[in-house]
């Protein structure tokens, strides 16, 4: 039997989106494991991304908080699939009490 993960996910973040439907900062994907671009940055394959924020009311990635433009933009948004949809499987549980 695979032991659960825990990932600790900021109370106030939205509910995470159904696999296809857009992308709401939800943030499970990049608490759970960076995307390429986040595998670079972080130096690391596992655990939460260093590039991920909280702003408001939701997970953003800080690589793109700048507003990157041209090609150096359009490489980062393709390597966090940015506009591409909820691509993250896992499936967020409480903690039982």
């Amino acid at each position: 039997m695979t032991r659960p993960r825990v990932i600790e996910i900021h109370p106030d973040a939205p509910p995470k989106p159904a696999v296809g439907q857009p992308c709401n900062g939800c943030g499970i994907c990049c608490l759970a494991e960076p995307c390429p671009l986040g595998m670079l940055l972080s130096r690391r394959t596992r655990g939460t991304c260093v590039a991920l924020r909280w702003e408001g009311q939701r997970y953003v990635c800080g690589a793109l908080a700048a507003r990157p433009q041209g090609l150096r933009g359009w490489l980062l948004r393709r390597w966090i699939a940015a506009g591409r949809g909820c691509d993250c499987s896992l499936e967020p549980t409480r903690p039982e009490a």
